[in-house]
């Protein structure tokens, strides 16, 4: 490849006029050329500079392309040849020559196919401007030369019918009543048929089938004076039952009273250019890998179903994506990994074949088939199983057999009820599901699992503005002694005082919150307010030594800087070591080890207590257990949620006290304080404790509540 000139607009000029020397000489070997070759050749460097600075120009237009077809056609370049083989140099041999090394090929090959269409459609345009051009003169000397002196009339008649026998296009003159009353030569030799046969046929015995009905009608509004000429690109019959383009005029001929008398055709082959657009637009909405529609082509047909939609009509989509794709692209390379698309799309287009249904590449490894079916939601549902079941058999690429799966995403509604854009958001969604469900599967759209989804996403995107406004509050749960059911701490438990939504619980948010990373900035929040009431209450009410239990997630026990945060938080409200106790859940501390377990140590040392919440649902390494510094265990609720307050001889039941009991007595044999939660009755209060459980927490000793309610209460 040659490299571009300084000058020559972000191409290569001396590629430029090789390039062009190369036209010249395919130009004169294909036609007559009524220029010399020096001549030639600086028209065609002329052109071939301007389809270069259109291809390397920052902002692409291909106007120049077809002012360049144009060009071709005013410099009498008019054989057909000449045209294709100008097309097809353009993609074969304009690259090699004129682009410069470091173009984006990609971009510059879509360039080349618009430039192709436009320099075809240039000249197309003039080569009919300017046969359409001649015919007018030929048609009005024709008719006006009848209103002159005899002589003058045999004479006219001559010329026109040497032009008439002559002409390169074809002509017809027909009845109103579309009979055939004379042809020229072309137009017999277009459609294959003599002139003699062509006399005795009905016009309308030549329309294509599928455009009869329209022609016909067309016809007639001409011939009933609505019109008095018409312009169209059409099909007809040839005589050997081939199909030929043509560029169509047809004027009305009327009597000196205005009466129509007979009609004039004038009709050029175009199938040549017709074919050349079709395998453009071929190209511009077939995916080039696979040869599927691609997304231009399937949202011009979901486009159609929608504006074609009835009120009944329902619409099917099924949205599949490859599982593990990216892996197979990594580890065994793009090419690979191509040729894996490409059977993907075969089995895909296969599995639905003869079923109407549009099957397209998306991009990437992400496929749809658009279910044109009335069957509802179970066609749906069965494409689905089809696809999974196409791309989940054993395939052979090159000499590799691969295992590959895939999710989907199905939505099948009334089209009436949606739009092409909320059908694709849905989809999407769904697909997602179907990924989170566990891969190699489908899922169905559920709108009301969505609006879920939304408003969770929205409650996530709102968080970060929410603590920056100060819209979380902190309501504090008793734990109280079983054995004299005095206050001897409370559980902080954050709520979020939504704008719109009212008072929001943890279970709504703090999920969110821990997955988007903003829980160790709001755990230090709840921390920071905890510890301020605490010490409130503290100076308030020195004797009575209520201690403030605050969670602490996970992310938030793995933070380096979790006991310089609990430090901080002591030194700035005041508050007792001793009177600060740090839940954690017995998952996150069984799986502690190096810097964690350092800090959990260092948080020991500080003076504060730590609690395991929730014993007893996760996996207790009781070895390990001794080794912390803890100080309580939670035991978790549904332990005594099955101590039943009727005091029913269940086996169950017993089962659970036994639990219970054991882990008190596990909890007692380690030293450690033991708190139930989820106390709902009084008899389950009298039952733990007569099995020795140190504290309860739960309803029935007091729900959560705000600050001043505990302040109340000390007071009280």
């Amino acid at each position: 490849m040659r490299a571009p000139d300084p000058e020559g607009g972000g191409f290569s000029r001396p590629g430029a006029q090789a390039y062009a020397a190369e036209w010249a000489r395919a130009v004169r070997r294909i036609a007559f050329v009524p220029l010399s070759a020096a001549e030639t050749e600086r028209l065609l460097l002329v052109h071939t500079v301007r389809l270069g600075q259109a291809l390397a120009a920052p902002t692409f237009s291909a106007d120049a392309a077809e002012d360049v077809g144009r060009a071709l056609v005013e410099a009498h370049l008019t054989e057909p040849a000449v045209l294709d083989w100008s097309v097809r140099a353009l993609a074969d041999r304009f690259l090699a020559w004129v682009l410069p090394v470091q173009a984006d090929l990609s971009e510059a090959r879509e360039r080349i196919a618009a430039l192709q269409g436009a320099l075809a459609a240039g000249f197309a345009r003039a080569l009919r401007d300017r046969t359409f051009s001649q015919q007018e003169r030929i048609a009005r000397s024709a008719w006006q030369a009848r209103d002159a002196v005899e002589q003058a009339l045999r004479d006219s008649e001559a010329r026109f019918r040497a032009v008439f026998t002559g002409a390169a296009i074809g002509i017809g003159i027909a009845g109103v009543d579309g009979t055939i009353i004379d042809v020229n030569q072309s137009f017999a030799d277009m459609l294959g048929y003599r002139i003699d046969e062509l006399r005795e046929i009905n016009v309308a015995a030549l329309f294509h089938a599928d455009d009869a009905a329209g022609l016909w009608e067309l016809y007639q509004e001409l011939i009933e004076g609505k019109h008095d000429s018409v312009r169209v690109e059409k099909r007809y019959h040839r005589k050997d039952g081939s199909v030929v383009w043509t560029d169509l005029a047809v004027s009305l001929i009327r009597h000196d009273d205005g009466r129509p008398r007979f009609t004039v055709a004038m009709i050029e082959d175009i199938t040549q250019r017709y074919e050349l657009q079709q395998r453009l637009r071929f190209q511009a909405l077939h995916d080039p890998l696979t040869g599927l529609p691609n997304r231009t082509l399937f949202f011009e047909t979901l486009a159609a179903v929608f504006a074609g939609a009835g009120p009944e009509q329902r619409v099917g989509l099924c949205f599949i994506d490859l599982d593990g794709f990216k892996a197979i692209n990594d580890s065994l390379g793009h090419d690979l990994g191509d040729r894996l698309l490409k059977v993907v799309a075969r089995r895909l287009a296969d599995c639905v074949a003869g079923r109407g249904h549009l099957v397209a590449r998306m991009g990437g490894d992400e496929f749809v088939v658009l279910v044109d079916s009335d069957g509802g939601l179970d066609d749906a549902v069965e494409v689905a199983e089809l696809a999974l079941a196409a791309v989940s058999a054993p395939m052979h690429v090159g000499d590799q057999q691969l295992a590959v799966s895939a999710s989907i995403g199905i939505v099948e509604c009334p089209a009436a009820e949606t739009s092409a854009s909320e059908l694709m958001k849905a989809a999407d969604t769904t697909l997602y599901w179907a990924k989170a469900e566990g891969r190699g599967r489908w899922a169905v759209y559920d709108p009301e699992r969505s609006a879920a989804d939304i408003a969770r996403s929205a409650l996530a995107a709102g968080l970060p503005a929410a603590l920056d406004r100060g819209e979380f509050v902190v309501h504090y749960q008793p734990i109280v002694s079983l054995l004299d059911r005095s206050l001897v701490a409370v559980e902080a438990l954050v709520r979020w005082q939504h704008p719109e939504l009212g008072l929001i619980g943890p279970d709504r948010f703090i999920g969110l919150a821990e997955e988007t990373g903003l829980i160790v900035q709001l755990g230090a929040w709840v921390l920071k307010q905890a510890c301020r009431d605490a010490e409130s209450w503290h100076r308030a009410y020195p004797r009575t030594r209520v201690i403030v239990s605050v969670n602490l997630a996970a992310r938030q026990a793995d933070d380096p800087a979790i006991v310089e945060t609990v430090a901080e938080a002591l030194q700035h409200t005041g508050l007792p070591a001793e009177l600060l106790q740090l839940e954690l859940t017995e998952s996150a501390v069984m799986g502690t080890a190096g810097e964690p377990l350092r800090a959990l140590r260092c948080l020991a040392d500080l003076g504060i207590r730590l609690a395991i919440d929730d014993f007893g649902t996760g996996y207790s390494n009781l070895a390990y257990l001794r080794r912390l510094p803890i100080h309580c265990l939670k035991l978790a609720g549904p332990f005594v949620e099955g101590i039943r307050a009727d005091g029913a001889d269940d086996a169950a039941d017993h089962r659970d006290e036994r639990i219970v009991d054991a882990l008190v007595r596990l909890a007692h044999a380690l030293e450690l304080w033991v708190t139930a939660e989820a106390v709902e009755t009084e008899a389950q209060a009298e039952r733990l404790r007569a099995l020795r459980c140190d504290t309860g927490q739960g309803r029935w000793f007091g729900v959560p509540v705000p600050a001043d309610h505990i302040r109340a209460r000390l007071a009280g």
